[in-house]
């Protein structure tokens, strides 16, 4: 696993307290992508699930997500596919 996606891993755990939080790389499909080149940073995807996206609308978690990433997106992150849910949401959605 790399150190981005630890990185990307650690700071989500400790803004949203996620029940379950996974972290793709998926850098390696995107490899040459002009923007990535230019800005240095990654492809990645993130599935959340979290008490704290609730009541909350989509875009507001997303919001959320990238608030939590601050300057990470501007260095290590080029792209994010965010899924964010509930606890509740998630029981009847899987990635």
């Amino acid at each position: 696993m790399s150190d981005r996606v630890e990185k990307i891993r650690s700071v989500l755990q400790a803004a949203l307290t996620p029940v379950r939080l996974d972290i793709g790389d998926d850098s390696a499909a995107h490899a040459g992508h002009a923007g990535a080149v230019q800005s240095g940073g990654g492809h990645f995807s993130a599935f959340i699930v979290a008490e704290a996206f609730a009541g909350k609308t989509l875009v507001q978690r997303h919001q959320m997500v990238y608030r939590a990433l601050g300057e990470m997106m501007h260095t290590d992150i080029h792209a994010l596919i965010i899924k964010a849910l509930t606890p509740t949401e998630s029981t009847s959605t899987q990635p």
